[in-house]
């Protein structure tokens, strides 16, 4: 049961975080706690960044330099939108980063490769449940209705159709590419099945160019035959 649940636990780690480092922001009164939550998650997302391949950690640190700059232009200079201390807290840009190596690690996951289709469906119908009740149940809640969060949904049914016909254009491609592969290797009087599915072996290239070989060397054999056939009746 443990070994079913390990591949999960950062994740599960990451998600118990998020809320409690919003309900300790929502207690401070102070810039320099503020601060302090920041450079604890700065490190927490340091630490599970780690656990990803060396190129994903840049894109990791890369979302993080990206979504401070969309912060302090959407918050501070904009003013789409204001934090209770009418600043950009320390905490908020890791935190994107922290949402960004969560669904790069998740994909990685044994569910996910296995019901990739049928999770990105749930995700989305979560989304739009919260979306509804960001209009409907939350403001009685809250007292604040999230319009904002209604506004981004349409994106997310955009995105996961462009995805889908992405994976399905890989496939075909993918699909393409064996069989060219398949019929380049196949040498006269195999069946198809014969060679495996990939990219051919030395031994197969060796092979396809001797069979081309030594077709052509009968090709140009039936040609100099048939040519010299009626000079051959003519003689006899």
């Amino acid at each position: 049961m443990l070994d079913r649940l390990k591949p999960y636990w950062l994740h599960a780690y990451l998600l118990t975080y998020t809320p409690l480092l919003l309900l300790a922001d929502s207690r401070i009164t102070a810039l320099w706690q503020q601060w302090a939550l920041g450079l604890l998650t700065f490190a927490l997302l340091y630490l599970a960044a780690l656990k990803a391949p060396k190129e994903q950690r840049m894109q990791v640190w890369i979302c993080v330099g990206v979504a401070t700059g969309f912060e302090i232009f959407g918050s501070l200079i904009w003013g789409v939108y204001r934090y209770r201390l009418h600043n950009v807290p320390l905490f908020v840009p890791p935190g994107h980063g922290l949402v960004y190596l969560f669904g790069l690690l998740a994909a990685r996951t044994p569910v996910v490769m296995k019901y990739g289709r049928r999770v990105g469906r749930v995700i989305l119908a979560s989304a739009s449940l919260w979306a509804v009740a960001g209009l409907t149940v939350l403001p009685l809640i809250t007292g604040r209705v999230d319009l904002q969060g209604a506004l981004c949904l349409p994106r997310a049914p955009l995105t996961a159709v462009a995805a889908v016909r992405r994976d399905l254009h890989r496939h075909r491609r993918a699909g393409d590419i064996r069989h060219v592969v398949r019929q380049l290797v196949l040498a006269p009087g195999r069946p198809l099945d014969a060679y495996p599915v990939g990219q051919p072996t030395i031994r197969d290239r060796r092979r396809l160019l001797r069979d081309r070989r030594l077709g052509a060397a009968g090709h140009a054999r039936g040609v100099c035959a048939a040519l010299a056939a009626p000079r051959v009746r003519a003689a006899s």
